[in-house]
């Protein structure tokens, strides 16, 4: 009994943190835009992006995994095999393609991508180099991270209140973390969409590669039209 009780104790406690760890964040990055303005259209181009952006993702995870500490690692972030790849592959085209529909309808009047600065104007062979180390930053290093603390530990975290509201608390965290105005609805549809994939394949790993792709099609698709 005493041990059950503890554990529930534990729970509150880490989803405390976890909502503490979204609030500061989504708190500093909106802070930073009202304070600073939208970045440069061309910051993939920059090294600094990508050294900012990887010190950033530093502390996250360290954050995260320093939550989850003392419960099973693997459950918390949902380090397991999907029930059924096949299934997981075509839930997360479905999502993609709500994605790039609802895009095209708000595309027009948000103009969500050119927000986050990461939508540079054409390609430039002379920034290459730095283009391709902001390419695995934004489309490898920021999937892995974010699907780990929202699709893994914070979903798992949210999953006591029932899985709508793991899929809805997560969604709407995850666009508030990104501090833009003009992209929060896609943010947060996005954010939902892999939070679904995440419930319907209990597993961390289908939601991560359908982010990298998304994130790897957006920034091949700026430089190549």
């Amino acid at each position: 009994m005493r041990f059950a009780e503890s554990g529930r104790r534990s729970g509150w406690g880490k989803l405390a943190a976890w909502v503490t760890l979204i609030a500061i964040f989504s708190g500093i990055a909106y802070a930073d835009r009202a304070t600073s303005g939208k970045p440069p259209k061309n910051a993939v181009y920059h090294y600094d992006t990508a050294v900012g952006s990887l010190i950033l993702y530093a502390v996250i995870i360290a954050i995260a995994i320093a939550i989850a500490k003392g419960g099973p690692a693997r459950e918390l972030f949902a380090l397991r095999r999907p029930r059924s790849w096949p299934k997981a592959i075509g839930w997360a085209f479905l999502v993609l393609l709500a994605i790039y529909g609802l895009g095209a309808l708000l595309d027009p009047y948000l103009h969500p991508g050119r927000e986050q600065g990461y939508t540079p104007n054409g390609w430039q062979p002379s920034h290459a180099a730095a283009f391709a180390f902001n390419f695995f930053v934004i489309a490898v290093v920021a999937p892995v991270v974010e699907e780990l603390t929202f699709r893994g530990l914070g979903f798992t975290r949210l999953q006591r209140f029932g899985t709508p509201i793991a899929i809805i608390g997560t969604g709407l965290a995850f666009g508030a973390w990104h501090g833009l105005v003009q992209a929060l609805p896609i943010l947060i549809v996005f954010g939902a969409g892999l939070a679904w994939i995440r419930a319907r394949s209990d597993s961390v790993y289908p939601s991560m590669l359908l982010h990298a792709a998304f994130n790897s099609i957006a920034l091949a698709v700026a430089v190549t039209t």
